[in-house]
């Protein structure tokens, strides 16, 4: 079968994406390694922050686009260097509730410095309102992809 113009199109915006994401992971590694985070660290811990409550490991993985397993690793990482720690959930004996130590707090502020500098000079150039419109575009295809539960395999 043979793609459609707009599916060629999207084709080329997913291998963009593909390769800004290694990009990203990169960057974020670099901007969070002072601190003892990684970016999947930050990630983690970021969820929580704008959550701004307590979250289950599960919750936090929907939030984020991951799975449970992978982010339970994670967060375990997380308590182990201090950055969290793990409170009992009146609504789920089994599924601890994550919330950020003092220190992680203390990360994330450091990180939300760093970051605004490295944003900034990112951005720097770049118009607003193409910015503003290619975050649409990846929300509404992040919307259709959840959507997609079967996609076709053949």
């Amino acid at each position: 079968m043979k793609r459609t113009p707009q599916a060629n199109a999207l084709t080329d915006l997913i291998l963009e994406v593909f390769r800004l994401n290694g990009q990203l992971l990169f960057a974020g590694d670099r901007l969070t390694e002072p601190l003892g985070l990684t970016s999947a660290r930050w990630q983690v811990l970021g969820a929580i922050d704008i959550a701004g409550c307590p979250l289950s490991v599960a919750q936090i993985a929907r939030r984020i686009g991951s799975s449970r397993q992978g982010v339970q690793r994670i967060a375990n990482d997380l308590d182990r260097l201090g950055f969290i720690s793990f409170n009992i959930n009146p609504d789920h004996a089994r599924a601890k509730l994550v919330v950020p130590t003092a220190k992680g707090r203390a990360a994330l502020e450091k990180i939300d410095v760093i970051q605004a500098r490295w944003s900034n000079g990112l951005a720097s150039g770049l118009d607003t309102g193409r910015l503003a419109d290619a975050a649409d575009l990846l929300g509404a295809l992040v919307s259709r992809c959840k959507g997609d539960e079967n996609p076709p395999t053949k």
